[in-house]
């Protein structure tokens, strides 16, 4: 509301600012928000908000013609069910054998080396003052990473892991691979085949990214059985909510939010749970 009072010459004073070169990137505000686990978040000013915004659309100009098409996470087009179908297309196109190797990053956002990140992003960015703007907003986070809470970060998230689709695809030439975010997944009918992946990938995410896949944040199953991945557990000829969705669900339901928590089931085979949902009677208002 400040910032919008006298809006037309803070804009003004902002465009002066960047032109001239003077521009710099004030501190952040931070708060804590709890969902599945407890996140930190880190508010940026309404000016530096203006240019994030900028940022992110010019960067997301360039680089939506270099990623590759089964990156799923903060793009047009794309998103959380996008991957699911992609998922469920997989395990249809894979045979009944076929295993899926899926994969978290540890600590991804404060993992990002910032000194990596400017430099992969040097690489398409020639304009010099556009890539100082850039490297303030980089720097503005002093504890190191990318912040929760920037928009630049989701594209700067992208553009880093983008290097990682690249070795899969280019180098490992690996067909049925899906990335959201720092989760992602590789089908192969041959379970030895995806563990040989998994220690390349482990060994090129240290040595040109510095990131690090725990033991605990890589499994291998048969599809089969069922993997879990972005919320739901995707069988073959089905999918299901897991479980601590599905728990979470029924803890928050209110008159107020029955039909969000509804959208969610309807793309997973839930008749049953959503009759469940409907019946519920003790609503929370």
């Amino acid at each position: 509301m400040s910032f919008e009072r006298h809006l037309e010459n803070n804009l003004f004073d902002l465009h002066y600012a960047l032109k001239s070169g003077i521009y710099e990137h004030d501190g952040y505000q931070f708060f804590q928000v709890f969902d599945s686990k407890k996140r930190d978040i880190y508010k940026a000013e309404v000016k530096d908000r203006v240019v994030h915004q900028i940022t992110y659309d010019y960067l997301c100009d360039i680089y939506e013609k270099v990623f590759i098409s089964d990156s799923y996470s903060s793009r047009i087009g794309k998103g959380t069910i996008n991957a699911i179908n992609i998922f469920k297309y997989f395990s249809k196109l894979s045979d009944n054998n076929s295993y899926v190797l899926k994969c978290d990053i540890r600590k991804y956002f404060q993992s990002v080396d910032q000194k990596i990140l400017t430099t992969i992003l040097s690489d398409k960015i020639k304009d010099e003052k556009i890539m100082q703007i850039i490297e303030k907003i980089i720097s503005s986070f002093e504890f190191g990473g990318i912040p929760l809470g920037n928009v630049t970060s989701q594209i700067f998230a992208n553009i880093y892991l983008n290097e990682l689709d690249r070795f899969v695809k280019k180098e490992l030439k690996i067909r049925f691979y899906i990335r959201y975010n720092d989760d992602f997944v590789i089908f192969d009918d041959r379970k030895e085949k995806l563990a040989k992946y998994l220690v390349l990938i482990r060994e090129f995410l240290i040595e040109k990214l510095k990131l690090e896949i725990p033991e605990n944040k890589s499994e291998i199953r048969h599809l089969k059985h069922g993997m879990e991945f972005l919320g739901y557990k995707i069988f073959p000829d089905h999918v299901l909510l897991r479980e601590q969705t599905k728990a979470k669900i029924f803890n928050k339901i209110s008159r107020i939010n029955i039909n969000s928590k509804l959208a969610v089931l309807k793309h997973c085979n839930s008749y049953n749970l959503r009759q469940k949902l409907l019946s519920a009677s003790n609503f929370e208002d």
